[in-house]
């Protein structure tokens, strides 16, 4: 059995962590508030590599935080740690500071002491939570914590000054050759040869033959999907361990190009679990001598959320349980989060759809395919130069904001009335291009219209509970369904309204999916 949660807070049970934890590694949240923990937190919590939320306050735990616990290589996608109101007596790691999608932190009133990071979530005064630790220095200012000294001897003087000498010296001939290198460079006859230069950050480099040899020569076999842009591959590179995607561009078609350089550019610095990772972006020349432009994705083995709900391909739907389906929802609200307010740049997607989520082993929600993708506000704030009027963003048809085919401006909101009809589209089983939504009847007012009637009219029949011999338990989880069912009804519905400024804030989205995935576990 595969336990994704553990929940024991406000019990008397006393009792240490062992290390056999370390076997749950489906693990996505651990909760044991106040439970009278005591002894160390075992280093096998590090092997919890889907670990989201650890919760661990109000006990007794002493000694150290584990290193293991901050070796970001294992855990990716830890969220929130609370290690609040223990003994806890050590340095805090600074390898905390490198997982990447920890948002709050919360150590106070504990023993730490000595320098706090400053990188990571550590930059962010509201995210950690460090009153109690009495010797504590360093960090950001807004902590206001005492600056840690380290007065060096003079002996210790006298070998910095050597070091400094030294570096001097190698860095003026550093500096040299670096000059006779790019002499030289620009000085040669230019030729043109195949390219593959990668994102920022990255190791991985590929060039066009590696490309055409891991997809066996971009064969019908190996083509996985079509996109107004280009075809996507499905392959595997020679010293790559996993599988990859390419997606190569039609650069025959209008604004291809473009489509290749906002998708690198949207997603080159993008970090977020439930955002599509580019590994890699090749720009070469192929074979015949033509241009050729391709991006590199890791291989989402469960397909898109498209296939799984309409049976595509063969996916089998009726393994998408309404729980599932929340989670799912839930990683794409995520992911918009992060566009809309996550970094000190606002960038809209532009073509929210099923087939553009992609899950994972885990059915954890990729958001993909950022061809579309604008970027609409700089980080001061001002309209940026890449603000585009939405005339200009083709989307797809049922996805596509009433206001974008009214020329309005691209914005978050338009986003959000996309993320509605795919909830409803998830709900009802149902597309927005069905046959049976025509003139004045549309998905959203399909659903809004039978909120108020019976639910269950609209839900797709996989979602509905089978009929059981205990008849009172079919009739509680019938009842707690119907309300969840309703719930979701009208999260999307009022994502998708007409105007703008009457749809849902994605964070009261995230809130309300929350509510509904905890009724759901009760």
């Amino acid at each position: 059995m595969r336990v994704s949660a553990l929940r024991l807070t406000n019990q008397t049970l006393g009792g240490i962590l062992g290390p056999s934890l370390g076997n749950l590694t489906f693990l996505r949240e651990l909760n044991l508030t106040n439970i009278n923990l005591h002894g160390e937190i075992p280093k096998q919590i590090g092997r919890l590599k889907r670990l989201q939320l650890l919760n661990l306050k109000n006990n007794k735990l002493q000694g150290e935080i584990p290193i293991e616990l901050s070796n970001c290589t294992n855990i990716k996608s830890l969220e929130n740690l609370n290690l609040s109101s223990n003994n806890l007596s050590s340095i805090i790691p600074r390898d905390l500071e490198n997982l990447t999608f920890l948002n709050t932190l919360d150590l106070s009133f504990n023993n730490l002491y000595g320098e706090v990071p400053s990188g990571g979530v550590f930059s962010n005064v509201s995210a950690i939570f460090l009153t109690g630790n009495k010797n504590l220095c360093g960090g950001i200012p807004q902590l206001k914590l005492p600056p840690c000294f380290e007065l060096p001897s003079k002996k210790h003087r006298k070998h910095l000054k050597k070091k400094l000498i030294i570096i001097g010296v190698i860095g003026v001939g550093l500096i040299s050759f670096i000059a006779f290198i790019i002499v030289h460079f620009l000085t040669r006859k230019p030729k043109r040869l195949p390219s593959s230069p990668s994102l920022q950050n990255e190791n991985l480099r590929v060039t066009y033959g590696e490309l055409h040899e891991a997809t066996n020569g971009f064969s019908s076999s190996n083509l996985v999907g079509t996109g107004s842009f280009g075809s996507v591959y499905k392959g595997s590179l020679l010293h790559f361990e996993r599988p990859i995607v390419v997606k190569v561009l039609n650069l025959q078609t209008r604004g291809a190009a473009k489509s290749f350089m906002a998708e690198c550019k949207a997603l080159g610095k993008m970090k977020h679990r439930n955002l599509l990772k580019i590994l890699t972006c090749c720009s070469s020349i192929d074979y015949n001598g033509e241009d050729f432009k391709a991006i590199v994705f890791d291989f989402m083995p469960n397909g898109s959320l498209e296939n799984l709900l309409h049976d595509i391909e063969g996916s089998e739907n009726h393994n998408l349980n309404f729980t599932q389906r929340v989670d799912i929802a839930l990683d794409v609200a995520h992911a918009l989060d992060y566009l809309h307010n996550g970094t000190d740049q606002v960038l809209v997607h532009c073509d929210v759809k099923p087939s553009n989520v992609l899950l994972d082993d885990d059915i954890v929600a990729h958001l993909g395919d950022f061809g579309l993708a604008r970027l609409i506000l700089g980080a001061t704030g001002h309209s940026s130069k890449d603000q585009v009027n939405s005339s200009t963003i083709k989307g797809t048809i049922g996805y596509l904001p009433p206001e974008y085919g009214a020329g309005g401006p691209v914005s978050p909101e338009g986003d959000i009335y996309s993320y509605g009809i795919l909830l409803l589209e998830m709900l009802t089983g149902k597309k927005p291009t069905n046959n049976m939504f025509y003139e004045n009847l549309s998905l959203h007012k399909f659903c809004k219209m039978k909120i108020s009637e019976d639910i269950l009219d609209i839900v797709d029949s996989c979602l509905l509970i089978p009929f059981a011999e205990d008849q009172t338990r079919v009739v509680e989880n019938n009842i707690k369904q119907c309300q969840c069912l309703m719930m979701f009804a009208e999260t999307g519905v009022a994502c998708s309204e007409e105007f703008p400024s009457q749809r849902m804030l994605i964070k009261d989205v995230i809130v309300k999916l929350l509510a509904i995935k905890q009724k759901l576990s009760c």
